[in-house]
């Protein structure tokens, strides 16, 4: 019988279409049916952003307040295999994402059904990676693989080339001098390898060794200190997005933690991360390497 697979997604820039089509071209090509849905949210968040628009969103995005979606209208009830394609935004599930995963038509089919997650994000992946977790387990499904795709350019350089690409439209090199933002095409691409490795796991029915072979193909890899910094982030965001929600106007509060959120990146976090690894790092290598295994698993 024909294997059927829902690869579902959320995009603004066109991005994570892309990255869709070429993950599933070799499913496609093996006579798999792929079901490509798009989600959307019934008030679409517009591209390119605005800079007041992006960090409104913040405190429901962080607190996982679902906004209304557009009917699925989905082919069938069960599928063989589900692809969940996402972005994090605020160092959480963007906002339709969380709203998808909280819908009962959408629980309903993941239940009892294998999952693969792939997300595309400007760098700092892990914290909304274990919420989506958390989610999917909750409705019953069974995470089978997760892909974690990043812009590998320096954390400064990536903080000023995805506001430049969110806040114009354009995902081209910034004054002609900056790399271009988001995941590079050559990553893209090879997501077609790891599709190559899902479509045989698919074709055994065994998904117990698939997250190692992507591993192995570096379908998903942890930075260090992008997960220290990640880490001492994901607890002060909280505390901003519950006091920004409790406010009757939040646009103020919104433009203070928006300077703050800048003079954390390019001051505190660097700060931070230096006594790290003079006073912490040399006596926790053990630990470091329990805590990536965490992250790089999809098991519990």
């Amino acid at each position: 019988m024909n294997k059927k697979i829902l690869a579902i997604y959320y995009t603004q820039s066109g991005q994570m279409g892309e990255i869709i089509d070429a993950f599933t071209a070799p499913l496609i090509e093996a006579g798999v049916s792929v079901e490509k849905v798009s989600v959307k949210p019934a008030a679409n968040y517009d591209f390119p952003w605005t800079g007041k628009r992006f960090f409104s969103v913040m405190p429901s995005c962080v607190l996982g307040v679902p906004a209304p979606l557009e009917p699925l209208n989905l082919k069938e009830a069960k599928y063989d295999l589900i692809i969940l394609g996402y972005q994090p935004w605020f160092l959480s599930p963007s906002i339709p994402t969380n709203s998808l995963l909280q819908t009962d038509e959408f629980k309903a089919v993941l239940k009892n059904t294998p999952v693969i997650t792939i997300s595309a994000a400007r760098n700092m992946w892990i914290n909304a990676f274990v919420r989506v977790k958390k989610m999917l387990n909750d409705a019953g499904a069974n995470l089978v693989g997760n892909i974690a795709l990043v812009d590998k350019h320096p954390n400064a350089v990536s903080f000023i080339t995805i506001f430049y690409w969110m806040l114009s439209g354009k995902k081209e090199r910034y004054l002609n001098i900056f790399p271009k933002p988001g995941v590079a095409e050559q990553d893209i691409k090879n997501t077609k390898t790891y599709g190559q490795i899902v479509n045989k796991h698919l074709a055994l029915g065994n998904w117990s060794e698939m997250q190692n072979e992507l591993i192995k193909q570096k379908a998903v890899e942890i930075n260090y200190t992008l997960m220290f910094t990640e880490a001492r982030a994901k607890p002060i965001f909280a505390v901003w997005a519950k006091f920004i929600a409790g406010r009757k106007n939040q646009t103020p509060w919104l433009c203070v933690f928006k300077y703050y959120l800048f003079i954390a990146l390019f001051l505190g976090a660097p700060i931070l991360i230096t006594l790290d690894a003079v006073f912490l790092k040399p006596f926790s290598s053990n630990r470091i390497k329990r805590k990536k295994l965490t992250y790089l698993q999809v098991t519990n």
